[in-house]
């Protein structure tokens, strides 16, 4: 990875649109991009302005930036549908927007209904519908709809079979934008016909014509001199334009596109490799973090069927350990976590004489009697050390039979308990993909929790007392010094090396320190 030319591949890509992926030393996705020029929006990178550089965050992935790759695409619609599902899928650490749990708009046809409508939705059901879409462009695809309803005459309300009760408080049949099929102003087979025709609109059919009438209707307008009528026109023309353009949906794996795991088959391959019976259902994962002796915070995270359950994610302030111990705190994030598994578990007590207190458990998950289901797979992240304590822990506890693994960062080197060589797989292996995966959001969750906490100090500190002291300036000693005693051993010079601290400032502050 670190022998990779950046500039020299970057001047390989394409001028055209694309979606693009950041990797680091270690081969993980840390940022995820689309762009209309592809070689254009990459120079940012690696021919990077001035102005670019100014930015604390952008420096920050330039420098971590050790290879990419690119994909692509042949619209902007498609750019913006295959981001969205890369981020959603990596999680990359400077990406903000799209990683929570919001999509774009798909378009529902209720054909199963006897007076079938449409209707805008994010998450696609099997309810019989027919479902178009997702649409990247929101505003335009709700203009398009209420232009379809009003040319085809189509209903708009959201009762399953309305009738004569709610045709008496609707006005859409008296304005013309409804054919009133409820009160019987047009037949049912007539209905369908004019909402099929305008479905067979929105996949394509009759496109053209549609478009022609439009552009006839508004020079027409337009010649009247009524221009608002022409501008209208205008503006659902260019909205159906944009509703219609053609974009593949990548739903599945991305063909071509290194890195893009398949979670199914990924599972499958983690089976096989750690010679299970059948593939980890649940997974959860530890990460230790500590940027300072005052905070030291752990993380669980869940990934279910090899996807995040991010509900079932924990944070935990490691309270009893002195110092930056990572085997004494994974010690203690582990046993609160099964110990209350064990404890919440009221029907521990009836577990059959000679069985397995983790089978047991996951017996009673499986029937629905315990209110936390035990994971099939146990993941920490660290090597041999963390290992060893996570499995005595769980062994005090009587869940000595789950299943445990240990991910080591360095070499990506998967320790199995009972073996003294670690197992050694290729990068390129969809198992060690996922549990990198999983990994990753574990070390992501803790070190937010940990900012977090930072943050809270950073408001509530006792330098708030000093004279003259800023938010500002608080925020850059503590950052550079991470504590008051750290601050207090330093000498005037060296705190005045931060920017927008005089020495005058300083030797005040300083001198304060030693009288509190």
């Amino acid at each position: 990875m670190a022998g990779v030319n950046l500039k020299a591949k970057w001047r390989t890509t394409p001028h055209c649109p694309g979606v693009y992926l950041m990797k680091d030393a270690g081969g993980g996705v840390i940022y995820v991009g689309k762009a209309k020029d592809l070689h254009r929006r990459l120079a940012n990178y690696f021919s990077p302005s001035r102005q670019t550089l100014e930015n604390g965050k952008t420096r920050a992935l330039i420098a971590a930036i050790e290879d990419f790759d690119w994909y692509e695409v042949r619209n902007e619609s498609e750019s913006l549908l295959l981001e969205q599902k890369l981020i959603k899928e990596y999680r990359p650490h400077y990406n903000i927007q799209l990683k929570d749990d919001k999509r774009y708009l798909l378009l529902r046809a209720t054909r199963q209904e006897p007076l079938p409508r449409f209707a805008t939705v994010r998450l696609r059901r099997e309810d019989g519908a027919r479902y178009l879409g997702p649409f990247v462009h929101a505003a335009a695809l709700k203009d398009t709809v209420e232009w379809l309803n009003h040319r085809f005459r189509l209903r708009t309300c959201t009762c399953r079979h309305p009738g004569e009760e709610e045709y008496r408080h609707c006005h859409d049949d008296v304005i013309r934008h409804c054919s009133a099929p409820c009160v019987g102003r047009i037949s049912e087979e007539a209905y369908r016909e004019q909402f099929e025709a305008a479905l067979g609109l929105l996949e394509g059919r009759g496109r053209r014509e549609h478009l022609e009438a439009l552009t006839e209707e508004m020079t027409a307008a337009a010649e009247a001199l009524d221009f608002e009528r022409a501008a209208r026109l205008r503006d659902i023309r260019e909205n159906i334009r944009k509703t219609l353009e053609p974009a593949r949906v990548f739903s599945g794996r991305v063909p071509d596109l290194p890195g893009t795991v398949n979670p199914d088959a990924d599972l499958a391959e983690l089976a096989q490799l750690l010679g299970m019976e059948v593939p980890p259902t649940v997974m959860e994962c530890f990460d230790i973090s500590n940027l300072s002796d005052n905070h030291i915070v752990a993380s669980m995270v869940r990934f279910t069927q090899g996807r995040p359950e991010p509900r079932a994610y924990r944070r935990y302030r490691i309270r009893g350990v002195e110092g930056q111990n990572d085997f004494a705190s994974m010690l203690e994030v582990v046993r609160r976590r099964y110990s209350r598994i064990v404890h919440e578990s009221a029907a521990v007590a009836e577990k059959p004489e000679g069985m397995d207190l983790y089978a047991w458990l996951r017996a009673l998950g499986a029937e629905g009697r315990a209110p936390i289901t035990v994971p099939d797979l146990v993941v920490v992240d660290g090597g041999k050390g963390q290992l060893a304590v996570a499995s005595r822990v769980l062994a005090d506890i009587g869940l000595g039979g789950m299943p445990l693994l240990g991910l080591a960062k360095r070499n990506e080197e998967l320790y199995v308990p009972g073996c003294e060589e670690p197992l050694r797989v290729s990068r390129e292996c969809g198992a060690l993909r996922l549990l990198q995966r999983l990994r990753d959001e574990a070390h992501r969750f803790a070190n937010n929790y940990n900012e977090l906490l930072v943050r809270k100090r950073v408001r509530e500190s006792k330098l708030d007392a000093f004279p003259g002291m800023t938010p500002k300036r608080k925020e850059l000693l503590l950052a550079r010094f991470r504590t008051v005693p750290g601050i207090r051993s330093r000498r005037a010079e060296e705190i005045a090396a931060l920017p927008g601290i005089s020495l005058a400032w300083a030797e005040r502050f300083v001198a304060w320190l030693a009288e509190h």
